[in-house]
């Protein structure tokens, strides 16, 4: 009898956590901080080992092998959930002693008669015979054409919040190089000698400022989205987010006025991104210093923005703030960085083309890559 208890005592246990997890992961439209999650030990203990074998291949395979973690992810965490609700109900039922036409009290048999109710098959070969095994095949039933209806409509809001990110990043190619840099952004933006050339770059940082918010929003929602990685091996997510952060540092630390404010909310909003996002993740913020800044690299940024008309503030204490400004966001760039192998890009590069200004036939034209070494690279 004590055995039969536990036994049930134990299902009911694997389906309130299943169910819990599922809300929180699906349903709940905001940050988890509980450290202990099914979902959060299910990544960690597929992540890391996954990431570890990736670090072993070759870049450009790299690169093609983490872009399949955040979809399988996805689907090994749906797939867990499914065992884990088919398990607990067949616990239940061994426990509470459900009597099942054509077959013994084993768990064996618990657990494929769970099955076929969890999925709503309805093969007849096994059915309940007493009161409690209909009143608990019913109510397995209803979760699992539940569980169908929260996979089906969780899949389109994912790809929905993938897809608005991706968009901002492919427009950011074009205004600040692949992979995205401060330096060129503001090359290209002010570098036009334009006299609204401040007013487009306002009005880019306010759409960027709305990016951030919706990246936030969604990836502290929905923290699979971090795994997906961009079309393009040298645009990702963070990069393009480290850039922007990079540019609103350099404006706010040498200029003064309205592109200075429109930088300010900009840099809160992406630096408070990027620290919460690290907080989901459970990785601490980096204390080693970071060296994408160059000798020169903030005082060409610097006569940059002076030629384009900005009004300028004193260069006395710039390079001091704009250091610590660095100190509030670098930190924790460098954690996600190093977790998702996401490279954070320079704040100057050199000149190379952009990701729309290349194509594989182009290379193939210049020699650099033969057609048959792009076709064995399109099977990898």
């Amino acid at each position: 009898m004590f055995t039969h208890v536990l036994t049930a005592v134990l299902g009911a246990f694997f389906i309130a956590v299943v169910l819990w997890d599922a809300f929180e992961t699906i349903v709940l439209p905001r940050r988890v901080v509980r450290r202990y999650r099914l979902a959060r030990y299910f990544y960690r203990s597929t992540w890391i080992p996954y990431r570890s074998y990736t670090q072993r291949l070759p870049a450009k395979r790299r690169e093609r092998m983490l872009s399949f973690f955040g979809p399988l992810s996805l689907l090994g965490l749906i797939s867990l959930w499914a065992v884990g609700m088919v398990i607990g109900f067949a616990l239940l039922h061994h426990g509470i002693e459900s009597r099942l036409s054509h077959a013994t009290t084993s768990l064996s048999d618990a657990i494929y008669f769970s099955g076929t109710t969890f999925f709503t098959l309805g093969l007849g070969d096994i059915v309940p015979q007493n009161e409690r095994a209909r009143a608990l095949s019913v109510v397995e039933a209803g979760m699992g054409f539940g569980f169908l209806a929260l996979v089906i409509g969780y899949f389109p809001v994912t790809y929905q919040a993938f897809s608005r990110r991706e968009v901002q990043i492919s427009l950011l190619d074009a205004r600040a190089g692949s992979p995205p840099t401060a330096h060129e952004l503001l090359l290209r933006a002010l570098g036009t000698n334009e006299d609204d050339s401040c007013d487009q770059l306002i009005q880019l940082l306010a759409d960027w400022e709305r990016w951030s918010a919706e990246l936030m929003e969604s990836h502290l929602s929905y923290p699979v989205l971090c795994y997906f990685r961009s079309q393009h091996d040298n645009e990702s997510w963070l990069a393009a987010l480290t850039a922007l952060l990079d540019v609103c540092a350099l404006i706010i630390a040498n200029t003064e006025g309205r592109v200075r404010r429109q930088a300010t909310l900009t840099f809160a909003i992406a630096r408070h991104a990027v620290v919460d996002l690290c907080q989901v993740f459970w990785t601490a913020p980096l204390s080693e210093r970071c060296t994408r800044l160059r000798d020169g690299q903030a005082e060409r940024a610097r006569m940059l923005m002076l030629k384009g008309g900005m009004p300028m503030r004193s260069a006395e204490n710039s390079r001091e703030h704009l250091d610590e400004l660095r100190r509030m966001y670098e930190p924790f760039v460098m954690a996600l960085s190093r977790f998702l192998l996401m490279p954070l890009p320079e704040f100057e590069r050199e000149h190379r083309p952009d990701n729309w200004q290349t194509s594989a036939w182009g290379r193939i034209t210049a020699g650099q890559v033969s057609a048959e070494e792009l076709r064995q690279d399109e099977h990898l």
